[in-house]
Protein backbone atom coordinates (compact mmCIF):
# COMPACT_ATOMS: atom_id res chain seq x y z
CA UNK A 1 0.00 0.00 0.00
CA UNK A 2 1.54 3.36 -0.85
CA UNK A 3 1.20 6.32 1.30
CA UNK A 4 -1.45 8.61 1.99
CA UNK A 5 -0.81 11.93 0.12
CA UNK A 6 -1.92 15.30 2.21
CA UNK A 7 -2.92 17.83 0.09
CA UNK A 8 -1.60 21.43 0.37
CA UNK A 9 -3.57 23.89 3.06
CA UNK A 10 -6.31 25.16 1.10
CA UNK A 11 -6.48 22.95 -1.63
CA UNK A 12 -9.68 22.67 -3.55
CA UNK A 13 -10.79 18.69 -2.85
CA UNK A 14 -12.06 17.05 -5.96
CA UNK A 15 -15.84 18.39 -6.70
CA UNK A 16 -15.11 20.14 -3.56
CA UNK A 17 -16.06 24.02 -2.71
CA UNK A 18 -13.42 26.76 -3.05
CA UNK A 19 -10.59 26.98 -0.45
CA UNK A 20 -11.89 29.02 2.75
CA UNK A 21 -9.98 32.90 2.87
CA UNK A 22 -7.66 33.43 5.35
CA UNK A 23 -9.01 36.37 7.02
CA UNK A 24 -8.99 37.78 10.53
CA UNK A 25 -11.95 38.76 13.09
CA UNK A 26 -14.03 41.32 12.09
CA UNK A 27 -15.17 43.88 14.88
CA UNK A 28 -16.69 47.28 15.00
CA UNK A 29 -15.03 50.78 16.25
CA UNK A 30 -16.50 53.89 16.17
CA UNK A 31 -14.76 56.54 13.85
CA UNK A 32 -16.17 60.17 12.97
CA UNK A 33 -19.40 58.97 14.22
CA UNK A 34 -19.82 56.05 12.57
CA UNK A 35 -19.41 52.62 13.23
CA UNK A 36 -16.64 50.79 11.22
CA UNK A 37 -16.38 47.11 10.31
CA UNK A 38 -12.53 46.30 10.57
CA UNK A 39 -10.82 43.53 9.82
CA UNK A 40 -7.21 42.64 10.56
CA UNK A 41 -5.20 40.89 7.65
CA UNK A 42 -2.70 38.67 7.93
CA UNK A 43 0.64 38.74 5.78
CA UNK A 44 -0.17 35.14 4.31
CA UNK A 45 -3.71 36.16 3.72
CA UNK A 46 -2.50 39.91 1.92
CA UNK A 47 -1.85 38.99 -1.81
CA UNK A 48 -2.45 42.56 -4.14
CA UNK A 49 -1.11 45.77 -3.66
CA UNK A 50 -3.13 48.47 -2.22
CA UNK A 51 -2.68 51.76 -1.37
CA UNK A 52 -3.11 53.16 2.30
CA UNK A 53 -5.62 55.89 2.54
CA UNK A 54 -3.54 57.36 5.65
CA UNK A 55 -0.35 57.82 4.06
CA UNK A 56 -1.16 57.08 0.31
CA UNK A 57 1.91 54.74 0.55
CA UNK A 58 1.73 51.29 -1.00
CA UNK A 59 0.85 47.91 1.14
CA UNK A 60 2.53 45.16 -0.59
CA UNK A 61 2.06 41.62 -0.79
CA UNK A 62 2.72 39.54 2.25
CA UNK A 63 2.41 42.84 4.79
CA UNK A 64 -0.16 42.26 7.58
CA UNK A 65 -2.41 45.17 7.60
CA UNK A 66 -5.99 46.82 8.49
CA UNK A 67 -9.59 46.48 6.07
CA UNK A 68 -12.13 49.14 7.25
CA UNK A 69 -15.47 49.64 5.74
CA UNK A 70 -18.39 51.57 7.16
CA UNK A 71 -21.06 49.30 9.05
CA UNK A 72 -23.81 49.95 6.48
CA UNK A 73 -22.12 50.21 3.82
CA UNK A 74 -22.23 47.53 0.81
CA UNK A 75 -18.39 46.55 1.09
CA UNK A 76 -17.36 47.97 -2.11
CA UNK A 77 -15.86 50.75 0.39
CA UNK A 78 -13.63 48.95 1.87
CA UNK A 79 -10.03 50.38 2.23
CA UNK A 80 -6.71 48.64 3.00
CA UNK A 81 -4.50 50.66 6.03
CA UNK A 82 -1.27 50.02 7.33
CA UNK A 83 -2.11 48.97 10.70
CA UNK A 84 -0.05 52.11 11.87
CA UNK A 85 -1.94 54.57 9.87
CA UNK A 86 -5.16 53.22 11.10
CA UNK A 87 -4.13 53.55 14.57
CA UNK A 88 -3.37 57.07 13.90
CA UNK A 89 -6.39 58.04 12.15
CA UNK A 90 -7.41 60.32 14.51
CA UNK A 91 -4.61 62.12 13.96
CA UNK A 92 -3.75 61.71 10.61
CA UNK A 93 -7.15 61.62 8.86
CA UNK A 94 -7.36 60.05 5.23
CA UNK A 95 -6.04 61.85 2.39
CA UNK A 96 -8.29 63.33 -0.41
CA UNK A 97 -11.34 62.89 1.05
CA UNK A 98 -11.99 59.13 0.61
CA UNK A 99 -13.58 58.72 3.92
Amino acid sequence: MSPRRNRPRGAVKPGGAEPAVRHGLERTESWQGDDWAVRHISGAAAVKHYRCPGCEQEIPPGVPHVVAWPQHGDGDDRRHWHKGCWNARDRRGARHGRF
